[in-house]
C-alpha cells in the first residue's frame, strides 16, 4: 500500500484531504504540532521516519495582511520549508503534491491566467508562496504544484464565507469590495481533485483547480445571504452595498483580477469542475453548522 505524508492536516483543506486520501494509500496526517515547517530538522525527521511514495504538502503561512509585517516567516513557510521537502522527497524517491496559489500573479491580466503566464506577485504572501514553487522546480523532484484561488471550507481556519455568516448575523449593513476577481473554490472539490490527479497518475509540473465560474467579493457575499437565508440561517443582515477596493485598504494589495485557466485540469479530470453557486450550495449547512 502506497505511503502517503499529508502536511497540515489540521487546516481546512488538511482536513478533507485526509478523508479524500485514505482510499489511495496509508495516511499519515501531521499537524504544526509534530511538523513545524519553520524547522527544517522537523521537515527532515519525519520525511525518514515515515518514507513516504507520496508527500500532500497541504501547510502554509496564509495570514496574506500579517506577512506584510513577517515576511520571514512567510518565507520560511511557503518557501523555504517546500524546498527542503522536495529536497528530502528526492533522497526517498517520493513524488510531492504542493498546493498554490492565484497570488502569485499581479493581478493585471484580462484573461484567466494558464499555467505557463509569468508569476509576478504583489505582495509578500505572494512572493513567498512563488519562491516554494521555484525551490520544488529547482529540486528534480517529481512534482505537482495545484496552483487555487479564494478556498473555504468547513474545517478550523478562518475564511470569507464564515466570516461573511458571522457578520451577516450580527449587523443591519455591509460593505463589500465589488472590483477584485476571482472564483470561489470549495475544499470538498479541491482535496477530490487532488486524489484524482494522484490516482490517474496525472503528469508532473503545474495544474491551476478552482470552482467553475467567476465573482466579486461581493457577488460571493450577496450568494452567502441568499442560500443562508433559504436554509433558515438567522441573518440580521438588509443591505450589502458594494465598494471599491480604495474603500477599504489593507496591508497587503490583493490582485484585481485572480480567475486561473482550468482548461488544462478539466482535461486530466474528465470534466470542469462543478460552479462555484453549486459548490457554495452544497457546503452552507456545513458551514452553518459550525459556526451556529
Amino acid at each position: 500500500m502506497k505511503r502517503i505524508l499529508l502536511l497540515g492536516v489540521k487546516g481546512q483543506l488538511g482536513q478533507e484531504l485526509s478523508r479524500t486520501l485514505s482510499s489511495l494509500g496509508d495516511v499519515t496526517g501531521v499537524g504544526r504540532e509534530t511538523v513545524d515547517l519553520e524547522r527544517p530538522d522537523d521537515i527532515r525527521r519525519i520525511m525518514q521516519e515515515i518514507k513516504p511514495d507520496l508527500v500532500v504538502n497541504a501547510a502554509a503561512y496564509t495570514a496574506v495582511d500579517k506577512a506584510e509585517q513577517e515576511p520571514e516567516r512567510a518565507i520560511a513557510v511557503n518557501g523555504t520549508a517546500p524546498g527542503i521537502i522536495a529536497e528530502a522527497a528526492v533522497d526517498l524517491g517520493s513524488t510531492l503534491v504542493h498546493v498554490s496559489t492565484d497570488y502569485v500573479f499581479d493581478g493585471n491580466n484580462n484573461c484567466p491566467y494558464i499555467e505557463t503566464d509569468s508569476p509576478n506577485p504583489m505582495n509578500a504572501y505572494g512572493e513567498s508562496k512563488l519562491k516554494g514553487e521555484l525551490a520544488i522546480q529547482a529540486s528534480g523532484v517529481n512534482y505537482i504544484i495545484l496552483r487555487t484561488a479564494w478556498v473555504y471550507g468547513a474545517g478550523p481556519t478562518g475564511n470569507f464565507v464564515k466570516t461573511m455568516l458571522r457578520l451577516g448575523a450580527q449587523r443591519d449593513e455591509l460593505r463589500v469590495v465589488y472590483d477584485q476577481v476571482g472564483s470561489p473554490t470549495s475544499t470538498r472539490h479541491l482535496a477530490g481533485a487532488i486524489a484524482s490527479l494522484i490516482a490517474k497518475e496525472a503528469a508532473g509540473g503545474i495544474y491551476h483547480y478552482t470552482n467553475s465560474g467567476v465573482a466579486s467579493w461581493y457577488d460571493l457575499a450577496v450568494a452567502i445571504f441568499a442560500e443562508a437565508k433559504q436554509l433558515g440561517f438567522p441573518l440580521k443582515v438588509q443591505r450589502v452595498i458594494p465598494i471599491a477596493t480604495a474603500e477599504y485598504p489593507t496591508p497587503a494589495r490583493r490582485p484585481p483580477y485572480s480567475v486561473l485557466n482550468i482548461g488544462k485540469i478539466s482535461s486530466v479530470l474528465g470534466g470542469p469542475p462543478p460552479h462555484w453557486r453549486n459548490a457554495l450550495g452544497e457546503m452552507l449547512p456545513e458551514l452553518i453548522s459550525v459556526i451556529s
